[in-house]
């Protein structure tokens, strides 16, 4: 896996997407190297010292593009053209934040869906028109081109491709690793501009705790606006405040997000799993898998099953 750098690239996405896939719980799965000038510095002011120039992004299995340092949103050409040579090498190619400018100025997102961070959604929209660009997710899958949005969106979705690669045991290993929520689903909305978030939301969390602990129930908003002791409308509030969702697109989330685990981790059937995530019915369970993964949940299994195994 390599990391390429530019000039002035965010410190952040650089070093949060090293430190995701460098952490115990990967390294006998990823080898991280970066890549890119010898006089790269890494948000203004921070030298690196790169392992390899653009050149040792071509034998890499997974390239990683971070952010754009600077505020017109311009590409290095030589950067530009290693990440075009490294996918028609074979690479994987991923983005951070606005790193999908790299990618679109690559040709890689021609045809293709993609997203970035929510303020510059519309100028990647304009300036490359070829993209199919969705504004709202947190991260888009294309197989071999990935993007996501900004910041704590690329820490997802560095999650989800070790979820999609060696299993979501690792995955959730990390992630307790790094102290941080194993999955957010990469159809969920990008929190554009939220409301001020109480992050010492007690009764939240203890709400949303008995949520995930009766998923085989059908549960109703009044269901959990009793619980909660809250009105509906209440109760709606501050589940945007404190995840950014409506209470049953939450509920949704997170029962596509056990089915997801039952799928990876276990024999049982569909109609078996239908029922332990409280949807009812196969039918049901396909429809959210759908709307929320993407694919089947046979395509899921399937995908992260055979990964595992090899």
């Amino acid at each position: 896996m390599a990391i390429a750098l530019a000039t002035r690239m965010s410190l952040l996405e650089v070093a949060s997407a090293y430190e995701v896939f460098s952490t115990a719980a990967v390294r006998e799965h990823y080898s991280v190297k970066t890549c890119g000038l010898p006089s790269t510095t890494v948000g203004d002011w921070l030298h690196a010292d790169v392992d390899e120039n653009f050149q040792g992004l071509l034998s890499a299995d997974t390239v990683i593009v971070p952010a754009c340092g600077n505020q017109n949103l311009s590409q290095p050409a030589d950067l530009v053209d290693a990440v075009r040579a490294a996918h028609a090498a074979g690479a994987r190619v991923v983005s951070i934040c606005t790193g999908a400018f790299t990618l679109a100025a690559a040709g890689l997102l021609d045809g293709r869906r993609a997203t970035t961070h929510w303020r510059h959604t519309a100028r990647l929209a304009q300036e490359y028109p070829l993209v199919e660009v969705h504004p709202g997710v947190l991260y888009v899958d294309e197989e071999t081109i990935l993007t996501s949005a900004g910041k704590t969106a690329g820490i997802d979705l560095c999650l989800y491709l070790i979820r999609k690669d060696v299993g979501v045991d690792v995955a959730n290993d990390v992630a307790r690793d790094l102290v941080m929520p194993p999955h957010r689903d990469g159809g969920q909305a990008q929190f554009i501009a939220p409301p001020e978030v109480d992050v010492a939301d007690d009764v939240m969390t203890r709400v949303r705790a008995w949520v995930v602990s009766h998923l085989d129930q059908p549960l109703t908003i009044s269901d959990i606006a009793s619980y909660a002791h809250m009105s509906p409308r209440q109760l709606h509030r501050r589940f945007l405040a404190t995840t950014g969702a409506a209470p049953l697109q939450w509920l949704n989330s997170q029962r596509v997000f056990a089915a997801q685990n039952l799928l990876e981790t276990t024999d049982l059937g569909i109609d078996q799993i239908a029922a332990r995530i409280g949807v009812g019915t196969p039918t049901n369970l396909r429809r959210h898998f759908g709307k929320h993964v993407g694919v089947s949940p046979d395509t899921y299994r399937r995908t992260f099953r055979g990964a595992i195994a090899s």
